[in-house]
């Protein structure tokens, strides 16, 4: 016996299985994270074929078995096959499937995340921002949807919210204000060694920002190198603190970047 669900969601990886199926694994709005079979999906006359590939957002009808689940059929409402025509931009995308692969979990409604991935997927094809702005926003704020924001708000150390400089402490987890300096920096010189990167009033903002807007809003802006390079200092060391494990894409990533 089983029954049939109908769920809204995207497809985050495809495997083969056998000669003609593939194995399917999918965040939903739902239902978060499920995984389901796709019978006959490899065949050239299959209706599941273009539906069960990666960056496929649609409605998909599974059905629920007691030990495995299947998917039945899905109408799609939003292909980013374009990706694959560009370097290193599907790069960035599988590494941002990854990422949500990792967060998700089963059996827990994950609307914020689908969205979140949505606009980054669709920033990617967009002329007008840099890929690795894209990323330093889906890191940034995929983090704070887990629960693992970075102190952003004042400074880690002694709580105050104005200051002449800031700087981001990966040992504090967030930012601290130049008179905290000294005690975090433990007598080396070289910020970046002792993980602390020197933040300009707009890279702070942009983090803020990040952190706090609508999800939908999150690639609205542009910003120069220099922002960029320090929003890079701050947050991939502390995504990667939080992660405990190295994403095979990311391997990619660094190699074609």
């Amino acid at each position: 016996m089983s029954d049939q669900i109908t769920v809204q969601g995207v497809v985050l990886s495809a495997m083969p299985i056998g000669e003609y199926d593939k194995r399917v694994v999918l965040l939903t709005r739902e239902r978060g994270k499920i995984s389901a079979f796709a019978k006959g999906a490899r065949r050239l006359n299959s209706p599941l074929m273009a539906a069960s590939n990666p960056f496929v957002f649609g409605v998909f009808t599974l059905y629920e078995g007691r030990t495995s689940n299947s998917l039945v059929s899905c109408v799609i409402t939003h292909h980013f096959a374009d990706l694959s025509r560009h370097q290193p931009e599907v790069y960035y995308g599988f590494y941002f499937l990854e990422i949500a692969d990792y967060f998700g979990k089963e059996g827990l409604e994950d609307r914020d995340t689908l969205n979140l991935l949505y606009v980054v997927l669709k920033a990617l094809l967009r002329q007008d921002i840099d890929v690795r702005l894209v990323r330093c926003i889906y890191e940034l704020r995929m983090l704070c949807e887990q629960g693992l924001a970075p102190q952003l708000n004042a400074c880690a150390v002694c709580q105050r919210e104005e200051a002449e400089k800031w700087f981001f402490s990966q040992e504090q987890n967030g930012v601290i204000c130049i008179d905290d300096l000294s005690a975090s920096q433990k007598g080396s010189p070289k910020g970046r060694k002792t993980g602390l990167t020197p933040l300009s009033p707009l890279t702070l903002a942009v983090m803020r920002y990040i952190a706090f807007a609508p999800i939908q809003k999150l690639c609205a802006f542009s910003v120069g190198e220099e922002t960029i390079s320090q929003l890079e200092d701050a947050i991939y060391p502390y995504t990667q603190k939080n992660i405990d494990r190295k994403m095979k894409s990311l391997q990619f990533l660094e190699i074609f970047t």
